[in-house]
């Protein structure tokens, strides 16, 4: 081929696209537009991953996001978090060491939850999902308790703002004697990231205004003595504390015939026969054992002469919500004390022989008083020696008669309370118990208020219990409503507190938006 015809294949080729050095060109000018383009995308990628590092690191995507939607109301990330370890902490403020018989383990905090199955949840669900929900269901009523207040001209006044400042003061202080720099460094520890300060006060001054409104709403409720006792009746003694005596004929239990050494054993047809034969000789015994008058010690008597195989069970102050198999019998109002009565138990397994000693309608007033408490020091032992208690009684004397040589008011004392209480749960209120109910107080203390007295009596009273050994000096300051009132009354007011709360949130639903994954 001459070189001329090769000049003119070539050219052809050229424009025909085939030439070898024109496609080998064309192919390296391929792959480094593709090399830029990768670079340029990698390049926006690591500047994106970068962004989004000094983001979180700044905590603007927890405190400019939204995690939660409630209505027209969007909480941050942050926000949510805030809501949502409270949740956790107070779980932990409730239940402490036994959180793990709920399926709670507690050990590596927050940061494990979402690993956890919830057994209160459905299969499938953690315990992040149920502290989320408990968190929700909580800002949901803020939301709308709120939005009320706003429609209703509620707002928190200068004293209400003054001791959300107190306490985040507190805060600052406490943050500091845990070794953080300041309470924004604890709070993010504790709570997570964007949490600090100005959150807290934020969303402690809407929790508050929420409270507000509760209060309001609470204290407009009013209910008449009548109302009160028809709702009291209405519990049928469900409310009433029962004392009563019972002791249980258990059944023989027998094998089933043809299934073998390990089947089961139950009753027969014989063996409750006999046992309620046995349990109705028992309750004859005791018709008849008129000459004993303690109703127990007949009903001990009467076992052991028809049965001999121990004695009866004494319970006291039962409610009468948990009375078991013997509620309708003891709960008939014409039981009078020493009635008697054999019941068949639920389960097929006996008879019950109860005998009736007395019932509590709860028909008595509270009463209300001021205390002061000295503790006796423990020993190593958590025990608390006769020379600890001698000196918390020779110090409560003392400021009995530091009492009696004034002007014996009930400002002094409380003054008094004080001054010198140990009882951290009234000694900023002047010592003051108000509607105290029968067994709400130490055996002692209890035994003080409802014995008789009147306005003004002083005593001194020893208690104790798991927590502490000491002695009171009780004021008596009077007698208050009665206590069946107060039951009827905190009955029919949470009624009217759920219904106003689901009124408010009608309508609104708490909905998760994307960035709620930051939270936990």
């Amino acid at each position: 081929m001459s070189a001329s015809t090769e000049r003119k294949n070539r050219a052809a080729a050229r424009e025909a696209g085939t030439d070898k050095k024109m496609l080998a060109q064309q192919e390296a000018e391929k792959k480094a537009a593709k090399s830029r383009r990768r670079w340029t995308i990698g390049s926006i990628l690591v500047a994106i991953l970068l962004i989004v590092i000094i983001l979180l690191n700044s905590g603007f995507l927890y405190k400019h996001t939204a995690a939660l939607s409630v209505g027209g109301r969007n909480y941050s990330p942050a926000e949510l978090s805030y809501s949502y370890v409270g949740q956790y902490t107070s779980f932990l403020n409730n239940y402490g060491s036994y959180a793990s018989l709920f399926g709670l383990d507690t050990s590596q905090g927050v940061a494990s939850l979402s690993q956890q199955s919830c057994p209160m949840l459905e299969e499938g669900k953690t315990w992040r999902d149920y502290f989320l929900q408990n968190a929700e269901n909580s800002l949901l009523q803020v939301t709308a308790l709120k939005n009320y207040a706003d429609q209703n001209g509620i707002s928190l006044d200068e004293a209400d703002l003054a001791a959300l400042d107190e306490d985040l003061a507190a805060l600052d202080e406490a943050a500091r004697s845990y070794g953080y720099a300041s309470a924004n460094r604890f709070l993010a520890a504790q709570y997570g990231t964007g949490v600090n300060t100005r959150l807290v006060r934020s969303m402690t001054a809407e929790s508050t205004l929420a409270s507000k409104v509760l209060q309001a709403y609470s204290d407009s409720l009013d209910y008449s003595d009548e109302e009160l006792e028809e709702y009291y009746a209405s519990l049928e003694g469900s409310s009433d504390l029962f004392d009563y005596a019972v002791y249980t004929v258990a059944a023989e239990t027998v094998p089933a015939e043809g299934e073998g050494e390990d089947a089961q054993a139950a009753p027969t047809e014989q063996t409750l026969l006999e046992a309620r034969m046995t349990a109705e000789a028992i309750e004859m015994a005791y018709r008849d054992g008129y000459d004993i008058d303690d109703p127990v010690e007949r009903l001990d008597a009467a076992i052991e002469a028809e049965y001999d195989a121990g004695s009866a069970t004494v319970r006291s102050s039962v409610s009468g919500g948990s009375l078991g198999d013997l509620s309708d019998w003891l709960r008939d109002s014409a039981r009078k004390n020493g009635d008697i009565s054999v019941i068949e138990s639920s389960d097929g397994t006996g008879y019950h022989v109860a005998v009736f000693l007395s019932r509590n309608d709860n028909h008595y007033p509270t009463v209300s008083v001021r205390h002061i408490l000295i503790k006796a020091a423990a020993s190593e032992d958590g025990s608390f020696s006769d020379k600890a208690k001698q000196v918390a009684l020779d110090r409560i004397n003392e400021i009995k008669a530091e009492f009696e040589a004034g002007d014996r008011s009930e400002e002094s004392f409380a003054a008094l309370a004080e001054k010198y209480s140990e009882d951290a749960g009234s000694n900023t209120n002047g010592g003051l118990y108000e509607n105290i109910y029968q067994g709400q107080m130490v055996e002692e203390f209890n035994d003080f208020c409802f014995s008789g007295h009147k306005s003004g009596d002083v005593g001194v009273v020893y208690g104790e219990n798991g927590g502490y050994a000491g002695y009171h000096l009780v004021y008596f300051v009077g007698e208050g409503d009665l206590y069946s009132n107060t039951i009827a009354r905190s009955a029919l007011t949470n009624t009217a507190m759920s219904d106003f709360l689901a009124a408010q949130t009608e309508g609104l639903e708490p909905v998760l938006r994307y960035w709620a994954k930051l939270v936990g």
